[in-house]
């Protein structure tokens, strides 16, 4: 396994908001006499928020045959980082995810989560899908405070939360509404204020924009990134769009084509805030998009085992 170091610099110095110095922190804002959010525990240095060692996963296919999904994942998260994950589909991003959420089990290596082993599920960890997954019957406070009412935060504070964390995403006006009344942009919203609302450290994000229209995943972007400044939630975040892992990330991982392994890793030093329309953003995704390219083509071939392999071209965009 190779990795790559290869680095994005920034043209210019990167502006630091004295409030939220590098990322590494996180206010302890409050609302009224409730604490919304809790400092970030300083971790020691040779400990990771999320740590990946030696990660297998395989499983049997109906045809009895074995196939190996992940093969040997390392990979080292730091507390406060944006972290994207890209690959060809089938690589096991989103199984990596389910991973570090406790909700399946890998075959062989360890994962930590501040220094202890992952044994299941845990709201310290907190998963965000493409598909929100909020209840219909049930305002928008009400899928808020869902997840508050499941650990037995009582109803005051519950709702006092929901207050806070619907003002963060901008949806304070639509607390009484219900979800068929609004719109997907809206829906993810509240999606993530719910998982926000839960106070995890770590925020993993499964294509949460990818059925969005370009406006509002735009949008959605600058609001993702404004939440991760003021609350210093560490986020891993999968995604097929390589420029939106430029955009919002401190760091992109590549992964191979099954079984799915660590290519190569690009720290991202473009100032922020970036956007897609960006050249120093393109260029990037373009250098990142040459070496995805190998692992589209590897798909397709076994896809089109027969003999015929199709291939993706020099200058198609992913």
């Amino acid at each position: 396994m190779s990795t790559n170091a290869q680095k994005f610099p920034s043209q210019f110095p990167i502006p630091v908001d004295p409030r939220f110095p590098a990322h590494s922190g996180s206010p302890s804002g409050k609302v009224g006499p409730v604490s919304v959010r809790r400092p970030v525990r300083a971790a020691s240095p040779e400990i990771s928020k999320v740590g990946l060692s030696e990660i297998c996963l395989s499983y049997r296919t109906q045809s009895g045959e074995r196939l190996l999904a992940l093969d040997h994942i390392n990979l080292q998260v730091h507390a406060g980082e944006f972290v994207c994950i890209v690959g060809p589909s089938g690589c096991g991003k989103s199984t990596l995810l389910l991973l570090i959420a406790g909700l399946h089990q890998q075959t062989s290596g360890q994962i930590l989560v501040d220094g202890k082993p992952v044994q299941g599920p845990g709201t310290d960890r907190i998963m965000i899908f493409q598909e929100h997954g909020l209840f219909p019957w049930l305002t928008v406070g009400q899928n808020v405070e869902f997840g508050m009412k499941m650990k037995g935060v009582p109803k005051a504070e519950r709702q006092e939360k929901t207050r806070y964390y619907l003002r963060l995403v901008h949806l304070a006006k639509f607390e009484k509404s219900y979800i068929h009344q609004l719109s997907g942009g809206m829906r993810q919203r509240v999606a993530i204020a719910r998982a926000l609302a839960t106070e995890p450290d770590v925020l993993l994000m499964d294509e949460p924009f990818g059925a969005l229209d370009a406006q509002t995943r735009d949008l959605l972007h600058d609001e993702l990134e404004r939440i991760w400044s003021e609350t210093g939630c560490t986020i891993i975040f999968v995604t097929h769009n390589v420029r939106e892992a430029i955009r919002l990330g401190d760091r992109v991982v590549l992964m191979t084509f099954r079984p799915g392994r660590v290519k190569s890793e690009f720290p991202v030093e473009l100032p922020r805030p970036r956007h897609l329309e960006d050249p120093n953003v393109a260029r990037a995704a373009r250098e990142i998009l040459d070496e995805l390219r190998d692992e589209i083509n590897r798909s397709l071939e076994a896809e089109y085992n027969d003999g015929v392999k199709p291939r993706i071209k020099p200058g198609v965009e992913v």
